[in-house]
């Protein structure tokens, strides 16, 4: 197993890959969507949560990542002396009728086929994506971890209408009509999830490059009246089933996991790393269960971190572990400070466990 770092873009900086690298990170995943892009953000160094509007804008519709983009982000982390494991995340400007099944979907599979083919040139192994169509919504921010540090969670069910023009927790079209979009059934988003699957993996095989879906966030049947995939551990055996190529992984979020109301956190773990499904892994920690669920440092809350850790190495997991949101610490630099005690409680874990780095 190895230990990563996510950043987000605006984050993909020398002082921060050397940050990581400091921290004993050997991996960065990065998010290449600008999320703070024109909404109304607290601070762009944590989390985004958003408002009833979404995070803010989509990107350009007309510009993909292109392919010397992504080899000069990678070029950059190896000079840090780190790898580039994965890209997380698509701009919902360039696949958004993939969710919504509209007009300009054979458009859209052509944008993630061509992102794809760029980064298998560019040597970037896994495309974490998130296959939802209100994203990750309805989550609130306090002061709810230990010692009042700021963190985020979810207060109760999410059920506003989503305006039309806004896909993903994020709006991709400003002059869209007033009014509400129309919801999907949930058999509707697995059958455009499979379709996807089998138009896309076929590239990714050839590329080089595994997919690894994210399961929900918050793991709610329906956020924003919009159905969701995978809120429960069981769900995300449907999505390996839809198509058995071997570039058809999971972004395996523990913290997600443990906030669903069936199941056992430890038993997916098991389940999904012994099919060697796994691309790689956010290891955070969480109090509670959905609707009412808060994110806690990675040694205080309700799964066993030491345990799950055992389960991934006994199963031959090797892929990178990153700790995907933390509480931030009260401090003059909150992100960082809360990322380092998470890294380092993580390479003290895999020590301890005699895990190689």
């Amino acid at each position: 197993m190895k230990l990563g770092l996510g950043l987000y873009r605006h984050m993909l900086t020398r002082e921060n890959f050397e940050f990581a690298r400091q921290a004993g990170a050997t991996h960065i995943v990065a998010h290449l969507v600008d999320y703070f892009r024109g909404g109304a953000h607290a601070t762009r160094d944590d989390q985004p949560t958003g408002t009833d509007f979404g995070w803010g804008l989509a990107g350009d519709p007309d510009q993909l990542w292109t392919a010397e983009e992504l080899n000069v982000l990678r070029q950059g982390v190896e000079t840090a002396g780190l790898k580039l494991e994965a890209i997380e995340n698509l701009d919902p400007a360039h696949w958004h009728d993939i969710l919504l099944d509209g007009p300009r979907r054979a458009r859209h599979i052509e944008n993630v086929k061509t992102l794809i083919r760029r980064m298998g040139q560019a040597g970037i192994p896994i495309l974490g994506y998130n296959f939802s169509i209100a994203g990750v919504a309805g989550r609130t921010k306090g002061s709810y971890a230990r010692g009042g540090a700021t963190s985020v969670g979810m207060e109760g069910p999410y059920d506003l209408p989503m305006p039309n023009g806004m896909v993903w927790n994020m709006v991709f079209d400003e002059k869209a009509a007033a009014g509400t979009l129309a919801p999907a059934t949930h058999e509707q988003l697995w059958d455009r999830l499979k379709r996807f699957l089998d138009e896309v993996l076929p590239v990714a095989e050839e590329a080089g490059v595994r997919l690894a879906a994210h399961p929900d966030d918050p793991p709610v049947p329906f956020v924003r009246g919009q159905p969701r995939l995978v809120y429960q551990p069981a769900m995300y055996q449907r999505l390996i089933d839809l198509n058995p190529s071997p570039a058809n992984t999971l972004e395996f979020c523990i913290g997600s996991l443990a906030e669903m109301t069936e199941g056992d956190v430890y038993e997916a773990a098991e389940t999904y790393s012994r099919q060697h499904r796994l691309g790689y892994v956010h290891f955070r920690n969480v109090a509670g269960k959905v609707p009412t669920y808060k994110e806690t440092f990675i040694d205080d809350g309700d799964i066993d971190m030491l345990r799950m850790l055992a389960i991934l190495q006994r199963n031959g997991f090797d892929g990178v572990l990153i700790p995907d949101h933390t509480p931030q610490m009260t401090c003059g630099a909150p992100w960082h400070a809360g990322m380092a005690f998470a890294l380092g409680y993580m390479r003290a874990a895999m020590k301890a466990l005699k895990i190689a780095p």
